[in-house]
């Protein structure tokens, strides 16, 4: 049951990317950090990710959403929309020392090579619209792409672009690849 992770810079399109492939028959496991902003702004919060336990939240949703995809062994391919790299990179981007439970979840995936060495990196379309949990700019997500890719790298995944196109194309491009999976 390969498990692939799929991510990229807020506004990139892999939200739309994921729904295709879920509707494809691929099983999908959702993004924490937008989750967890939600909830945080539901509650009050406009800005969750200025608290500081918000990278801990997002790990820890991660790694309970993780260890239940896994734990259902229907088989099949798994996308996950990103993964504790991406927080890594969150981290990062926000100027922040990786915590101790992000750290730890970080050794954890490494060693129990849970995620397949392909990351499916889906690169910006030119433009980012925003919404109540994505208030980035264009030329910030594009540092933030930056950062994004070099954790991965970083931690020896091999990234696979996705490039900007129709949707079709850059969903076509994804199963192409899993297909060809030794």
């Amino acid at each position: 049951m390969p498990a692939y992770i799929l991510t990229g810079t807020p506004g990139s399109g892999k939200t739309a990317i994921l729904r295709l492939l879920e509707t494809a028959g691929y099983r999908v496991v959702e993004e924490a950090a937008t989750d967890v902003i939600a909830l945080n702004q539901a509650l009050g919060l406009d800005r969750p990710w200025d608290e500081p336990g918000f990278i801990d939240d997002v790990a820890a949703l991660q790694r309970r959403r993780h260890d239940l995809a896994l734990a259902d062994r229907t088989g099949g391919t798994i996308f996950f929309d990103r993964s504790p790299v991406c927080t890594l990179a969150l981290s990062r981007y926000a100027g922040l020392a990786p915590s101790p439970l992000l750290a730890r979840e970080i050794d954890r995936v490494l060693a129990s090579g849970s995620y397949h060495e392909t990351v499916f990196f889906v690169r910006n379309q030119g433009f980012v619209e925003a919404t109540a949990a994505r208030r980035i700019s264009f030329a910030d997500s594009l540092r933030f792409e930056r950062i994004h890719e070099q954790a991965y790298r970083d931690l020896g995944f091999r990234l696979l672009d996705i490039p900007a196109g129709p949707l079709a194309d850059r969903v076509a491009l994804i199963e192409q690849a899993v297909k060809a999976r030794p």
